[in-house]
């Protein structure tokens, strides 16, 4: 129930600025973890219309999770206004990092995702008041990482941020705003815990 879960504000953390609110909201099911998120916005900087491209390179928003710190293994997800994913798991070992795609990427082991737009079209460059991204990213994705499926008291590490290119230059939001602009610091990320 999105309605007992509270609002978590996103900070700024790039250079560049604009006054948009950005925020999300985190829950847990014995199924999944669950995200939604919502972005006050102007225009949808996107055009990318097919899964595993670069959306990063556009508006969009991403959840990194880092289950287990004896892993130098995060999962990252980002979601573009117009529904568009790219769902990886990250090796990142001192700062040198790839991302690699999911294997059997279907049924049970795929996120289940929706977004919606207010004040516009959902459509590339609309002119809009808005968007949010829902998202289920379930723990059947994790299998072979340490430190899942949780249970109470489970403690992951992790981080939510959003990429906004309505200005010349890109806008940064996270949650734990420690980790900078730079989205990989994951060993500043936040901590999530499992009640």
């Amino acid at each position: 129930q999105w309605s007992q879960a509270e609002w978590l504000t996103l900070g700024i953390v790039s250079k560049a600025r604009n006054s948009y609110a950005t925020r999300v909201k985190v829950a847990y099911s014995e199924t999944g973890v669950y995200l939604l998120f919502d972005c006050e916005d102007r225009k949808l900087t996107c055009t990318m219309l097919q899964d595993f491209q670069d959306i990063y390179r556009e508006d969009v928003v991403e959840v990194f999770l880092w289950p287990d710190p004896a892993q130098d293994l995060y999962f990252e997800y980002e979601l573009s206004p117009l529904g568009i994913e790219l769902p990886i798991l990250v090796p990142n070992h001192k700062g040198t990092f790839m991302g690699w795609r999911p294997w059997h990427y279907e049924g049970n082991r795929m996120v289940r995702r929706a977004t919606s737009v207010r004040g516009g079209a959902r459509a590339p460059g609309a002119a809009v008041e808005g968007w949010t991204a829902e998202f289920c990213i379930p723990f059947a994705l994790f299998r072979g990482l340490g430190n899942t499926p949780p249970k109470s008291g489970t403690r992951w590490q992790g981080n939510m941020y959003r990429i906004d290119y309505d200005s010349s230059e890109r806008v940064q939001w996270a949650w734990c705003e420690t980790t900078g602009a730079n989205f990989h610091n994951f060993h500043d990320f936040g901590t999530l815990v499992f009640e």
